[in-house]
């Protein structure tokens, strides 16, 4: 299992759930030079029904967005195995 990178002051990295099972915890990577977000357009996906944040080993949470249908669900963020973020196109 991942766990989230933490910077110097011990501020965590973005982490996300596997978009294949909705649990396995995976860190969205961004270009070291640019510093853009590596994120892939999806135009659909699947929901594995777990609307409740992930946790790491050593408790830190995945992150989560509110629904686009009713602005107060929360939502797991999805992230690929080539560890991009993903991002519906529209």
């Amino acid at each position: 299992m991942t766990k989230a990178v933490k910077d110097n002051n011990r501020v965590n990295t973005l982490i996300g759930v596997l978009n294949t099972d909705g649990e396995t915890i995976k860190q969205a990577h961004a270009s070291p030079t640019t510093h853009i977000l590596n994120t892939m357009g999806a135009v659909g996906g699947s929901d594995y029904g777990n609307d409740e944040a992930g946790r790491d080993p050593n408790r830190v949470t995945t992150m989560l967005a509110a629904s686009s249908s009713d602005g107060v669900t929360a939502v797991p963020l999805y992230i690929d195995l080539n560890n991009f973020l993903l991002i519906k196109s529209t």
